[in-house]
């Protein structure tokens, strides 16, 4: 990672960058535009392919009872033009065990002995499967008839695991609570630069998966509700018909509506009441699944207008504690997250038909699903479940490797986050709060490792460099953008990666190359300056000159950052002013800037204002007449 970043900045680094510049690109990526799988337009190339899967998954879980049970059938299709001599499986339950890689301590109750795989086949055939010491969250498997290209291969797992105590992204919440997710063994990700990701799971990066098609059958006992991924199938067989009818009126209203209330869900009156009950759910195209289930969570439900072309509705529920204050407010916060989202930024309809809520400890997001803890803050929840529901875009939507970009999705529910919560809290108050929780550790943090450059590899990082890089630098970086090209170009760039990646595996380089191909403009420069150098935001007045037409401004860029900012002017009269500068001030030169000052009055006074873009030494920011 050293190393990296060194070579990276010594290629890059200079006092002005010139419009024709071109991006840094890896060689790994390189390939992939080389091969045509990938187009310097930023549009997914000619010979673009992803492999694909259909899962049908039954797991059990007979809480309070810690065993989980599954088994599945996988249907992998090859569409890449090559021959597959091995498959990768992920088993990410396995950083549970003792010795895994992980990025932190744990505590005992978090060990498990991972998960065991009872019977597993090929195309029907049974097959020995092999634990390797080496490998912990994935396995290799060798296959005695190779895949070939554009065919398929059927795969059968039978698997146990035992839940942990400790609740974390997945666990058990409470003794009848439990979260499930990453429970099933799955095909790892074959893709066009990097072949097969073997990256481990730490428990701390997040995840990178094929866009797949599921049947995922949950059985749990009778007096337990599940809330999951996907369209549940058949409501009408595991709930009263009261209860049935309840759910059924939310999909089509904007009311609240208690599905489950406590005292229902403590006299048992909300399911059917078989032995186990299958609770099943479908969805197509989407990366993963996750569900909650327990005995005395209470549900609420609603729906909301999120395509007014179509009038498409997506549901919205949440399932939790009856003593969680919080959450008793969840519906209406989900309701305002997915309207505000599909209507202003990103501005693209909510592209799933539901959204559910579940209350655990992770504040961690999942296709159609949020597992978000409670707090006495009732503004601070509301805050985390807008993070975590912006996360469908990004990476979800979008089919991000997070891994390895994790700043493609974190930054952006991050900017999501402060734009949504400026309409939400008052635009001061939702710009304290990012400063606070997002930009000010980075930019008052001398260390080197806080300056590797955004671009770098999540997995070569650790710490509070690789958590600024993907949330807080990345996402002021996309407002510095969002700032030099003005709201509605901005827009119809976003709009247009969107629309031609969405299901797919874009890179930084796909989304680079599609904002300059869209606003018709060469942004390299701009790129390079942001996610490819060790810069930072630090301004400085350098002089201050009267000229024929008023004054002339001279800032140095200390930091290298091509930061937007405001001059503030006082007049000796007393009035005062604002002038705006965008990025595009540092395109000439980003060591240094001049600022035309057209006035007749005299000035008292001024300063270099950032606003969300914190500057590192503010002393320096200032000039008054006569100093």
């Amino acid at each position: 990672m050293f190393r990296y970043a060194i070579l990276l900045v010594l290629a890059i680094s200079s006092a002005s960058y010139v419009a024709a510049q071109s991006l840094y690109m890896p060689r790994d990526i390189t390939k992939a535009f080389k091969n045509d799988t990938r187009s310097l337009d930023g549009r997914p190339g000619k010979n673009y392919w992803q492999n694909h899967g259909r899962y049908d998954i039954t797991v059990t879980a007979l809480p309070p009872d810690r065993t989980i049970r599954g088994k599945e059938d996988i249907t992998y299709i090859n569409n890449s033009p090559d021959t597959l001599e091995h498959l990768v499986i992920k088993l990410f339950l396995n950083i549970h065990k003792p010795g895994a890689l992980r990025l932190s301590n744990v505590s005992e109750d978090y060990l498990t002995d991972g998960m065991h795989i009872d019977g597993f086949s090929v195309n029907g055939q049974p097959q020995r499967w092999r634990n390797s010491s080496r490998y912990m969250t994935w396995q290799p498997v060798t296959l005695s008839v190779p895949l070939m290209p554009h065919d398929s291969i059927r795969l059968s797992f039978i698997w146990h695991y035992e839940i942990s105590l400790q609740s974390n992204r997945e666990g058990m919440i409470d003794s009848t609570t439990y979260y499930l997710a990453y429970f099933y063994p799955r095909v790892a990700v074959y893709d066009d630069y990097n072949g097969w990701d073997r990256m481990d799971f730490n428990d701390g990066l997040e995840f990178y998966s094929d866009f797949n098609d599921y049947t995922v059958t949950v059985n749990v006992p009778k007096n337990f509700i599940v809330a999951g991924t996907g369209t549940l199938q058949q409501p009408e067989k595991l709930l009263q018909p009261e209860i049935a009818k309840r759910l059924q009126a939310s999909q089509t209203s904007d009311e609240v509506h208690h599905i489950a209330s406590f005292d229902e869900m403590k006299a048992k009156k909300i399911t059917a009441q078989n032995e186990l009950n299958s609770w099943q759910f479908k969805a197509t195209n989407i990366p993963d699944m996750a569900f909650g289930l327990s005995d005395h969570f209470v549900w609420d439900a609603s729906s909301v207008i999120v395509d007014d072309a179509t009038k498409r509705r997506a549901g919205v529920q949440a399932m939790y504690n009856d003593t969680a204050q919080d959450f008793h407010h969840m519906i209406s916060f989900a309701r305002h997250s997915l309207d505000w989202l599909s209507h202003k930024w990103p501005g693209v309809p909510y592209p799933y038909e539901k959204m559910s809520v579940f209350q655990g400890y992770a504040d961690m997001e999942y296709p159609m699903m949020a597992n978000d803890g409670s707090t006495p803050d009732t503004n601070f929840t509301r805050f985390v479940a807008e993070h975590e529901i912006a996360h469908t875009y990004m990476p979800f939507y979008m089919g991000i490797n997070e891994t390895r970009y994790g700043f493609m999705d974190e930054g952006w529910a991050t900017t999501f986050e402060l734009l949504i919560g400026r309409e939400d809290q008052g635009v001061e108050r939702a710009e304290d709060l990012y400063k606070e929780f997002r930009i000010d550790y980075w930019i008052h943090d001398a260390t080197q490792a806080e300056d590797l450059p955004i671009i770098t590899p999540g997995d070569a990082m650790t710490g509070p460099g690789l958590g600024n890089n993907e949330y807080g630098k990345a996402s002021i970086g996309y407002l510095a953008m969002k700032d030099l090209l003005g709201d509605d170009l901005f827009k119809k760039c976003l709009h247009a990666y969107m629309d031609r990646w969405h299901g797919k595996h874009p890179l930084p380089w796909d989304f680079f190359h599609t904002f300059n191909n869209v606003s018709g403009k060469d942004l390299n420069w701009f790129w390079t300056n942001w996610f490819f150098t060790n810069y930072y935001i630090d301004l400085a007045v350098k002089r201050m000159a009267t000229t024929a037409q008023g004054y002339t401004l001279t800032v140095d860029n200390n930091g290298g950052m091509a930061t937007p900012f405001d001059v503030k002017i006082t007049y000796t009269d007393g009035s005062s002013e604002s002038l705006h500068q965008t990025p595009l001030i540092w395109q000439a030169n980003q060591k240094q800037a001049q600022v035309h000052i057209a006035t007749k009055k005299k000035i008292q006074s001024l300063v270099l204002d950032g606003g969300i873009f914190m500057d590192a030494t503010t002393d320096d920011n200032k000039w008054t007449a006569g100093s």
